[in-house]
């Protein structure tokens, strides 16, 4: 439940329209449902203004299933990270109505439209074509918030004539996501270039003295660019989420 299905579910309490007890009735899972092997929490769209997000690894099909239906059963648009192939197919039998995205393992399903909530476009940048999968899950999640989000992709710092190309692109954004692997350097060029926040998103993309992304990761936190913020690697959900409440302000 969300604010906007609270709030008309007050109204109708109050124009009589159903009564205080099936009001109650709907009411009684708030604000979690212990399920045994999780506890959902309905009361998250209401405190954070989004219902809470599964996780698709280590679980199995079966209590993804059920943890889905829970959510459908309140009317919630449901969102799921890291989810293999062989699970999205087993969730689209019995939610055929949803989507997956296999290059970034996200799966969403909608139980009511998108109702729009950002100020401004999100854009979404790359240094490489290796790094699509994870901006493509900053992507998703910042979409399913609410958000106009626009990408850019393969312009690192390898060839920077390529990024200096959509200077326009780049000043009209209102938040941007930099997602790059390897030494990780383009957050703080493109930092350098724009007076709006940046998330920097470090990929484990690399060859060895990358450390699965953790060379990126310490570059980006040691931006000499101002205005630029990191989170962990290969966490495209966490900036998109963050990029999104950031673009509610």
């Amino acid at each position: 439940m969300d604010i906007d299905k609270l709030r008309n579910l007050l109204k109708q309490v109050k124009s009589e329209s159903i009564s205080i007890e099936e009001a109650i009735t709907q009411l009684k899972s708030l604000p979690f449902e212990d399920m045994g092997f999780a506890r959902i929490d309905h009361h998250r769209s209401i405190r954070k203004g989004f219902p809470e997000v599964i996780w698709g690894e280590g679980k199995t099909s079966s209590q993804i299933l059920s943890i889905m239906k829970q959510l459908r059963g309140k009317g919630q648009n449901i969102l799921i990270t890291r989810l293999d192939e062989k699970k999205a197919k087993a969730t689209q039998k019995l939610f055929p109505k949803s989507r997956y995205y296999s290059r970034s393992k996200v799966l969403t399903y909608l139980t009511h439209p998108v109702k729009s909530e950002g100020k401004g476009t999100i854009l979404v940048i790359t240094a490489g074509t290796t790094d699509i999968p994870v901006a493509e899950e900053a992507t998703i999640t910042a979409q399913m918030m609410g958000n106009r989000v626009e990408t850019l992709y393969d312009v690192g710092v390898a060839g920077i004539h390529r990024l200096l190309t959509e200077r326009k692109k780049l000043e009209a954004a209102h938040i941007l996501i930099v997602v790059a692997g390897m030494e990780g350097a383009l957050p703080s060029v493109v930092g350098g270039l724009v007076d709006k926040p940046v998330i920097a998103v470090p990929t484990s993309v690399g060859y060895g003295t990358s450390f699965g992304g953790i060379t990126a990761l310490l570059a980006m936190l040691n931006s000499c660019a101002s205005g630029v913020a990191v989170v962990n690697i290969d966490n495209g959900f966490g900036a998109g989420y963050m990029a999104s409440l950031i673009n509610r302000t």
